[in-house]
């Protein structure tokens, strides 16, 4: 593993003989994008539709996409670890874009190179950074990788971890507790763990339902709380409290009565402060908690390669000019996704693929002459308190003082939608898997 400095040192070794051809058009540029997510992607295939004539280099680690958005679904058996891949067969033989499957390992902005581990040196006109996010297990103390890998999986980040967690799950002994660790603010895909506690609920209800599910938060709210809260409230008798009970529709009521699902926020005490990876004990400001499975998310920063190639801040994420998602750190470098700063911008797959676009266009436009035009961005955000039970935020977002600035507007599904509505929120989600994914890889 390369630090930064030993990072940046191996670019500038970057031998110029070696280099792949970069002017084979000229005219138009090569445009190299490290990553093959969702942002990668989005770019990738735009900036062909925007400018056919680009070439354009994917350099992604992996041979196939494992989605994280939905994998949620593989722990309750909705869909299996398989459905998780996405091919990037189309944007090679449909839009032309090239594919170099590699590690990069160096970067010298200067002569506008980077290099991958199988000894390649790669030359661009325009460098687009996707590197996604990295779980910061150390921060909590107790917990690590190798924790995370073999005792307490994340399964944030889909793969090993996932599967792990699911077949934790159904190894859970009858009545036991299923304890869920939520992140810190900013993290990738705000309504996320809370999807992830009322599925696994759902799924509890039929195979072990006597268990229990327990959210600790270091957070006292989070994206879509009120409406996921009536979501419990209404399919497994969640007691929703009372800072937010005087808001919700009339006749809803708490029974007093034990819910398989609880949320601990941190006012009252949930905030995680250490764990015992051995006896699965998270300790909490109002004590020790004892899982039988333990789902840690920890906080997030912004992917390894971003700190490698220079390109993060104070913050551990990425400084950017907002209009074009230029890096602030080095010219011709855009840096978009999860890693990115982007303001009241959620870290979703729908950012990234909005931030893309408009990234792909800002690039089109510099290399023809042009400024940028103003950016509009979106961002939709569906999940699911049960199978058929649907919600969601959404957002519009336009520049205001240099800053990306949510404009006002109704964001939630109402608390007092019809079940129609709630059940077509769920279809709407199911579908937003598929379309979006075409959009990004197809």
């Amino acid at each position: 593993m390369l630090n930064r400095r030993d990072f940046l040192k191996a670019g500038a070794g970057i031998a110029l003989a070696a280099a792949l051809p970069a002017r084979a058009a000229a005219a138009a540029g090569h445009i190299v994008i490290i990553g093959g997510g969702v942002g990668g992607a989005t770019a990738a295939k735009y900036l062909k539709l925007y400018n056919p004539a680009l070439r354009v280099t994917v350099i992604e680690t992996n041979r196939t996409y494992i989605r994280p958005y939905g994998s949620s679904e593989v722990l309750t058996g909705h869909v299996g670890m398989n459905d998780l891949n996405v091919s990037y067969d189309t944007l090679k033989s449909k839009y032309g874009v090239g594919f170099v499957f590699d590690t990069v390992v160096g970067f010298d902005p200067a002569k506008k190179q980077v290099r991958t581990a199988g000894r390649q040196t790669i030359a661009y006109d325009k460098l687009v950074v996707s590197p996604g996010i990295s779980l910061q297990y150390q921060a909590i103390p107790g917990y690590s990788a190798a924790v995370a890998e073999t005792r307490a999986p994340s399964g944030w980040i889909p793969g090993s971890q996932t599967a792990l967690l699911t077949k934790q799950l159904q190894a859970m002994r009858p009545g036991g507790t299923f304890v869920i660790v939520a992140p810190p603010n900013p993290y990738r895909c705000p309504p996320g763990p809370y999807e992830r506690a009322a599925l696994v609920t759902e799924w509890m209800r039929k195979h072990n339902p006597s268990g229990k599910v327990l959210i600790l938060d270091p957070k006292d709210s989070f994206v879509t709380d009120a409406t996921m809260q009536l979501g419990w409230h209404r399919l497994y008798g969640y007691n929703i409290p009372n800072d937010y009970l005087s808001d919700m529709p009339a006749g809803v009521k708490n029974s007093g009565k034990p819910s398989p699902i609880e949320w601990v926020r941190a006012m009252d005490g949930g905030a995680p402060q250490s764990l015992d990876a051995r006896t699965l004990t998270v300790m909490t400001k109002q004590g020790a908690v004892k899982a039988d499975v333990l789902n840690v998310i920890p906080p997030m920063k912004a992917g390894k390669l971003a700190f490698d190639m220079g390109l993060t801040d104070a913050s551990g994420f990425c400084p950017v000019d907002r209009r074009s998602f230029e890096s602030s750190v080095h010219r011709d470098v855009f840096v978009i996704g999860d890693a990115s700063i982007a303001d009241a911008m959620p870290k979703s797959g729908f950012s990234a693929n909005n931030q893309a676009k408009v990234t792909a266009r800002a690039i089109v436009a510099q290399m023809a002459g042009r400024a940028p035009g103003e950016p509009v961005w979106e961002n939709t955000c569906y999940a699911l308190a049960g199978s058929d039970y649907g919600l969601y935020v959404a957002d519009v977002f336009r520049l205001k003082d240099g800053k990306i600035t949510r404009l006002p507007g109704e964001r939630y599904l109402p608390l007092d939608a019809s079940m129609a509505k709630i059940r077509l929120a769920a279809a709407y989600q199911q579908a937003w898997l598929k379309t979006f994914t075409e959009d990004c890889f197809a």
